[in-house]
């Protein structure tokens, strides 16, 4: 690329159709100065045609740029695949005439084997290992914040009595069993099955550990899994009032979650699924697909059959009543980051099969994180629901470079299929992990490279420094991945100058204690976290501070030096694309997208000493609070602001702003014109935009939307767009 550049990433579902609307309105107002904006298609689609050899494989080019010090990217929620997803992609793109092998449900033959294979790097979260290669600062802006506090967002009720309480496990999970260790010296380790014969079976080789890594090994061992969830269901039976529900990870921790919702469906549904074992054994189907799959598996009867079967013990918690999905229905429909919040911002309930709200059994099966929602459940249940009139902001500096954590484990996780010794072993045979398997049991390493570590240190004292808040960082002494982290930071932070900021270490319980204190104060504190961690802090705070996590700002600054700029999140992209099939309209809220724009345009002012980049990102900005402060966010109904009118009133104040400063009056007057006619022709414009609300809409595809059709559906208004085309 040649010049000054921003890359926008094309993913899936609703991030994509936005993107639809604004892309354009971004490249011409960048054109303006000189600005390039490059699109870079990594959506599912996308990445399951290059797997295939039928693409450009632009996931590839983009971990090229993350590598080189001059990215500028940013970065919309994509899929995370699962399985399902993955099949259901390939049918449509075949559907389009791609002639695709179809993804095995089993590789029975070397021929399926290769094909899983080239299928296997799209599955999961393939895409923010490649581009995270930074650590995450994540706070929300200024004029977002106000704009939560004038305008405060609904907060259930919590009773002292509530029955709702988290259920994790005491012993042979994750945490309870890892063990962890720093190599002083960079090896190659293997990872090595041993079996009661003294047979060996090779699980990874080639591990590249450099000195100063923290390599991890644990295993969740199948039979406490199973004594825990025969627990928690047992509990949950012995109450009318409450709900039961499992909150996982199935998205990201693609290999370990799938199969522990797995266990759960198996558990909590047991009777039923022996009562019908027999086509359950002809179909193949296994409990980690979900009662989704084993209702249409039944045929006709099947929904019915389901719906029984769960009234039969305690009452399961759902995820959408009025439709009869349950949260065992699939496994990525209870994703706990978004689930938990969720729960506890309604009051701690969750929906019953009639929709009435109960208190909730909360199962989260390794303990690793429970703590955090356990704290926060006691929190609310001593002080009431938190006020986002009044209260404080929790911003996170997470570590997530070089595939930080836990996510960055999936091709070290492992379900064992035979009772022996999982060894870490270097090439002169030393063990340095070591656990004695059964089979059924998930076994993980987890590598967490010393240079992130220290970037992340490093950053969190910038932040701290720059806010004058005090940074916490959530280790616990008693976990031993923790321990290994806290020696790296206590010597980081011997060397950087850290006298002026308040620094603390805590424990999951004692960090969420003193953070919602001071939250209830409306005081201002810096979490810093893990990976994992990251992800569960960064959708809790902003869900009761700001009613959604999508309006978040995520800055990564990386390692190598240029920045990535994320958008918030897409729990929400399915079903808003579902209205805009069914009704043509779009609630999609873009908001994550403009503020994402104004620290990658301060950085081309940065990077290319281009004043005008800052001018643009200064009026954006501004756009922004006019935006907000307008009441133009896409609402639920037809007839709300739509994702289509918001693009038109961000272009019309951000055009305004331009053409009313002064430090640049060329730039003013290049868009004085676009400002008169955006006003001028407001009625007619929004008319356009809105007159095909209420109708049905085909895209052409779900996964891959006809660019021709997605066009005309998403930008209806020809008079805005001849003011936006034809800007120069």
């Amino acid at each position: 690329m040649m010049g000054p550049t921003l890359t926008w990433t094309v993913t899936d579902e609703s991030p994509r159709l936005a993107g639809a609307i604004f892309i354009p309105i971004l490249t011409a107002f960048l054109k303006r100065i000189g600005v390039q904006v490059a699109t870079a298609d990594i959506s599912l689609a996308a990445r399951i045609l290059a797997a295939q050899q039928k693409g450009p494989d632009m996931l590839v080019h983009l971990g090229e740029l993350v590598a080189s010090g001059q990215a500028n990217i940013v970065k919309t929620p994509n899929i995370s695949a699962s399985a399902g997803q993955i099949v259901a992609c390939i049918n449509e793109l075949n559907a389009q005439g791609e002639n695709l092998p179809q993804y095995p449900d089993k590789t029975n033959n070397s021929q399926e084997s290769a094909i899983s294979a080239r299928y296997e790097p799209v599955k999961g979260s393939a895409v923010n290992p490649v581009l995270r290669q930074g650590n995450s600062d994540r706070r929300a802006p200024e004029s977002v914040k106000a704009q939560a506090k004038a305008n405060p967002h609904w907060m259930g009720a919590w009773a002292p009595t509530s029955q709702t309480e988290v259920m994790t496990m005491a012993d042979g999970d994750f945490r309870h069993t890892e063990q962890s260790v720093t190599l002083d010296h960079a090896s190659l380790a293997t990872i090595v099955l041993v079996d009661t014969q003294g047979n060996e079976t090779i699980l990874h080789d080639q591990l590249a550990v450099e000195a100063g890594d923290v390599l991890d090994g644990a295993c969740l061992r199948a039979d406490a899994l199973q004594a825990f969830l025969e627990d928690a269901y047992e509990k949950a039976a012995q109450s009318d009032d409450v709900v039961l529900s499992a909150h996982l990870k199935a998205t990201m921790m693609k290999v370990s979650d799938p199969v522990i919702f797995g266990r759960v469906v198996a558990t909590w549904m047991a009777p039923f699924l022996r009562s019908h074992m027999s086509p359950i054994e002809q179909s193949g189907w296994t409990p980690d697909q979900g009662l989704g799959s084993l209702a249409a598996l039944l045929g006709d009867d099947g929904p019915g059959l389901i719906k029984d079967a769960l009234a039969a013990g305690p009452v399961i918690a759902m995820a959408d009543s009025p439709t009869g999905l349950s949260t065992l229905h699939a496994p990525n429909t209870t994703i706990i980051d978004a689930s938990m919040p969720a729960m506890i911002r309604a009051g701690g309930k969750m929906a019953d099969p009639d929709g009435t709200m109960r208190d909730t059994i909360a199962v989260i099966p390794d303990s690793s994180y429970a703590d955090l929602y356990q704290a926060i459940i006691d929190d609310c249940k001593a002080h009431g629901a938190y006020d986002p009139a009044t209260m404080g902001t929790v911003p996170n500096v997470g570590l997530m470079a070089n595939k930080a954590e836990e996510y960055g484990s999936h091709d070290k996780t492992f379900i064992i299929d035979q009772t022996g010794t999982v060894q870490v072993r270097t090439p002169d045979g030393t063990v340095l992990i070591e656990h004695a398997v059964r089979s059924g049991d998930i076994w993980r390493a987890c590598l967490t490279k010393n240079a992130a570590i220290r970037d992340w240190v490093r950053l969190a004292i910038r932040r701290a420094l720059a806010t004058g808040w005090p940074a916490v960082f959530w280790l616990d002494q008693t976990r031993a991945h923790d321990r290994e982290l806290m020696a790296i930071v206590s010597d980081e932070l011997d060397q950087n100058d850290t006298d002026t900021a308040q620094i603390y270490v805590m424990d999951i319980a004692k960090a969420t204690a003193f953070t919602v204190a001071r939250l209830r104060r409306g005081e201002n504190t810096l979490s810093v976290s893990g990976n994992v961690l990251r992800d569960y802090l960064t959708d809790m705070f902003p869900i009761i501070e700001l009613g959604t996590s999508s309006r978040m700002l995520s800055i990564v600054p990386l390692m190598a030096g240029g920045g990535l700029y994320e958008t918030g999140a897409g729990g929400t992209a399915p079903l808003l694309v579902q209205q805009v099939l069914n009704e043509n309209h779009f609630q999609w809220d873009s908001l994550g997208e403009y503020m994402a724009l104004v620290p990658a345009l301060e950085q081309l002012a940065d990077d290319y000493q281009q004043p005008a980049a800052r001018i643009l990102a200064r009026t954006l900005d501004d756009a922004i609070s006019g935006y907000l402060d307008g009441g133009h966010t896409p609402g639920p109904a037809v007839g709300d602001a739509d994702t289509r009118t918001a693009g038109y009133w961000i272009a019309r104040y951000w055009a305004q702003a331009l053409a009313e400063q002064t430090d640049d009056p060329d730039l003013a007057t290049g868009f004085a014109s676009l400002a008169h006619d955006l006003k001028a022709d407001e009625a007619l414009i929004l008319d356009e935009l809105t007159a095909n609300e209420g109708k049905p809409v085909d895209l052409g595809g779900y996964y891959r939307p006809d660019p021709v059709v997605l066009d005309s559906v998403m930008r209806p208004s020809r008079r805005f767009n001849a003011l936006i085309d034809t800007l120069e």
